[in-house]
């Protein structure tokens, strides 16, 4: 079993001026305990739900170039990109870039984005949802062709791009690994069946994700994709250090379900570093037991 860090709060030190020394402490410290992947929101406020709006944020790909010269090892992506974000095409150059400055080491994480103050805030465009996965559809598809030897135009619905060339391509082979982020049955696990490398699950529980699994095999089938392809992780939302033991029950569980990578994520409160340290010393151990 794999672990990721998921650092999706700034607030810790409130100093400015510390947020990007303590971020390299973290992530190096991450790094050499074994932690396998490391992932930032794709947010420009603060989620109101967990936090308010006006504490600090960091631009995603800019924190994760940032990283790609700190560290050597482990996977970097966004805990995931909103689709409205950034246009397709830049989107695929954006993570080609992350992926030849790390050496191999990005993965495109993506999602139909929901987080409407900050669209509405920042002046990006709102859509009925519908549109948004349509979008969402049209940006895989874009991605995929970039990273292809398809230099031609691409002619959707909500894009069109003239030509795709990207130059140069990712240095991961055949391209970075998609993720597309949540767990709607409809239409994110039939994206993730007809698109994806990997999918990404809220960890609401194990009955919960096994449902979620089983509605992606059936997606499979009908796509005619074999389900094993896909890389099953988790975003566990249970805090990791409270109670250490039922924390592993339950990635244990996961396992069981075929999940290979679980995310796990500080809290708002929580010195970063440290939380980093007490994962090391009292999580990762306990995992190397887990297929």
């Amino acid at each position: 079993m794999k672990l990721g860090l998921h650092y999706w709060t700034f607030a810790n030190p409130a100093d400015p001026a510390a947020i990007g020394p303590t971020l390299a402490r973290t992530a190096t410290l991450a790094e050499e305990a074994g932690v396998a992947s490391f992932t930032v929101m794709d947010h420009y406020f603060q989620m109101e739900s967990t936090a308010p709006a006006q504490d600090p944020m960091l631009e995603a790909y800019t924190t994760l170039g940032y990283l790609a010269a700190l560290t050597r090892r482990m996977t970097l992506g966004v805990l995931v990109t909103g689709v409205m974000y950034r246009y397709p095409g830049l989107l695929a150059k954006i993570v080609s870039s992350l992926d030849v400055l790390s050496g191999g080491r990005a993965r495109l994480g993506i999602g139909a984005s929901w987080y409407e103050r900050e669209q509405r805030g920042l002046g990006v465009p709102v859509v009925p949802m519908a549109e948004r996965f349509e979008r969402l559809e049209e940006t895989l598809r874009i991605c995929r062709q970039m990273w292809s030897d398809d230099n031609g135009p691409f002619a959707g619905q909500h894009y069109q791009l003239a030509e795709t060339l990207n130059s140069p391509q990712p240095l991961s082979r055949p391209h970075p690994p998609i993720m597309i982020g949540g767990s709607g049955e409809k239409k994110t696990l039939r994206l993730v069946a007809r698109y994806a490398d990997a999918c990404n699950l809220f960890g609401s529980g194990p009955e919960d994700v096994a449902h979620k699994l089983d509605v992606l095999r059936r997606h499979c089938a009908d796509e005619d994709r074999d389900y094993d392809e896909i890389t099953k992780t988790v975003l566990v939302m249970r805090p990791p250090l409270v109670d250490v033991d039922a924390w592993v029950a339950e990635v244990e569980a996961y396992a069981k379900l075929g999940v290979t990578e679980v995310q796990t994520m500080p809290a708002r409160d929580s010195d970063p570093v440290e939380f980093t340290r007490q994962l090391a010393d009292q999580v990762l151990p306990r995992l190397t037991a887990l297929p």
